[in-house]
Parts: structure tokens; sequence; C-alpha cells
């Protein structure tokens, strides 16, 4: 087990399902200087875990993300092939744990730990997930329990008030009518723009919070780690106290 911003990040097991997808960093993942943004990556992860799903025969399931945690060991870079593994590594009430390795042919590599929550379709509240759903992902977690409670903390007071407007278009809504998750992932890219001295080896976790709405007015406030360690702490806020989504970035893996 290795921890990462608070973040267990467990190795590929030696029984259970794991499951390989490809990918390469297309020209609209690619930053200006060729590496791979994290919202590109954080699509791919995504999209693995999709896969790997539908594959399994659970397609038409509901998943909201709750948190992920990226360790970059070093950026892919621009065309650069990737492999990913991806596999259950725990469980929760109503969530499950999916880690994804991706390593690139030169020489890129992330870790990544993804809580998914599992919604019931109709009514959109979280739900158990049934017993043919466990028997298939639940020997790669080997048992292990992992909780939902927030790691990050709440939103300073007057961070709507001093945050910058993050404003929403129409292409970051996706099928739930939700922003989707790797949509947050910019605001932490573009913080990264102006902080030269974040560069990989490098860690970012993302907690959500309230679901973002067409017609809500986000702000985004960026400060200097509060326990003053190297990196900041970002959220995404709105009116009223309301935290859409908190953000640590930390140098070092």
């Amino acid at each position: 087990f290795i921890l990462i911003a608070m973040i267990l990040f467990v190795p590929a097991p030696s029984a259970g399902r794991v499951y390989e997808g490809a990918a390469a960093v297309r020209l609209g993942d690619s930053s200006p200087g060729g590496r791979a943004r994290l919202d590109a990556l954080a699509r791919h992860l995504q999209d693995v875990s999709d896969d790997d799903a539908r594959a399994a025969g659970f397609g038409d399931y509901t998943w909201v993300v709750r948190r992920t945690a990226i360790a970059v060991h070093a950026f892919p870079t621009y065309l650069e092939p990737l492999t990913m593994r991806t596999w259950c590594a725990g469980f929760g009430a109503a969530w499950a744990e999916r880690r994804v390795s991706v390593v690139g042919a030169g020489g890129g590599h992330i870790e990544s730990a993804t809580l998914w929550v599992h919604l019931d379709a109709a009514s959109m509240r979280p739900a158990r997930m049934p017993a043919e759903f466990l028997d298939v992902f639940g020997p790669s977690a080997n048992g292990r329990k992992v909780a939902s409670k927030a790691l990050l903390a709440e939103a300073p007071a007057g961070a709507f008030e001093e945050g910058a407007p993050w404003p929403l278009r129409f292409a970051d809504f996706d099928v739930l009518e939700h922003v989707n998750n790797a949509v947050y992932w910019a605001a932490v890219e573009q913080t990264l723009a102006v902080r030269r001295d974040l560069r990989a080896p490098l860690t970012a976790l993302i907690e959500h919070g309230d679901p973002i709405e067409r017609d809500d007015e986000v702000r985004w406030f960026v400060t200097d780690r509060l326990d003053g360690g190297a990196g900041f702490d970002g959220w995404l806020v709105g009116q009223g106290g309301r935290v859409f989504a908190a953000a640590r970035v930390s140098a070092g893996v």
C-alpha cells in the first residue's frame, strides 16, 4: 500500500478482475508544452472505467464521482501511447473505489483512485450494489472497506466573494445534466498554468460536493495549502456557502 495525499493507492491484485485498456495523448489532451492535462487524463480514467463496467455486463449502472486522487510520477506527452489497467480496490455501503494505473510508452506514469457512488437510476439516490456486481468486482478488493467522508478542508469564509468567476459552458454538462467530473480538473489546470513551481512529480485530489446546475454562478478560490505544505488548495463555490468541489495539489508523490 502507498499512502499519497491521504489516499491509499492499492497495488494490483493477485486475484480478481483486472481490465486493460489503451489510449493515446491526442491534440485535445495536451497543454501548449505538450504534456497531458489533468482534465484530459481524468476523461481517460472515466472512459476505461466505463469500458470495464460495460465489458462485465454492468453498463446500465448509474454512477457519480465522489473524489479522485491522481499521483503523477511523470506526465505523459503528446502522441504517447498509454496502457491502462483498472480494478476494484474497495467497497462501502453504496460506493466502490476504482484504481487505474496508467503507463505510457515514453515514460509517462500516473496512478489514480476514484470513489464512485452507485445511484438508483430512478431516484438518483445512493443504492447498494447487487450481489451479481459484487461477485464480479468483489474478489479484487479482497474485503477492503473504504469510507466516503471528506478529506479536504471546508472552503474559507469569503471564498465566493474573493474567488475568480468560473463561467459554465454548454459543453461542460454530460448526460446526467451535471458538469462532468473531468471538467472540474480544468480549474486545477488553470492554476497550474501560473504555478511554475508545481510540476511532476505531484499529487492532486478533487472531492465533489453539491452538483453544479446550469444556472449556478460558480467561482474558483485558490490559496496556498492551508496546512503549510508545498502546493495549493482550491474550491469551486457558489452563493450561500455552497461548495461544488474542493481540490488540493501537492508537490511530490
